[in-house]
């Protein structure tokens, strides 16, 4: 038992490198949550509006990308925007801009 638990956390990754960016316990279910979340989000914004339809399409693309593959590693290369962690924090402010744009259409 214990040799498993040891060769479990030697797996595991402990630090991010970046000061201040912490390693996220779970990263794939939670990206796929905010994906999902944004998405919801932009149905509140105009159908015709650009952001609507560029933010869409990158963040379909993502999800389908996170919710196809199961190692954290692969998705980062698959994304290929820096590690999981910064790829949460872009998605986390993606949501917060959907937010804003909502509240700033004529």
């Amino acid at each position: 038992m214990h040799i498993t638990r040891y060769l479990l956390n030697a797996t595991q990754k402990t630090s991010t490198g970046i000061f201040g960016l912490a390693v996220h316990p779970n990263p794939r279910h939670h990206l796929i949550e905010t994906y999902n979340n944004t998405l919801n989000a932009l149905t509140k914004l105009p159908s015709n509006a650009l952001y609507r339809h560029a933010t869409e399409s990158l963040t379909k693309h993502r999800l389908s990308i996170v919710e196809s593959t199961e190692n954290v590693q692969e998705i980062e290369n698959k994304i290929d925007a820096g590690i999981i962690e910064e790829v949460i924090l872009q998605a986390e402010d993606e949501l917060k801009l959907v937010a804003k744009m909502e509240e700033w259409k004529p």
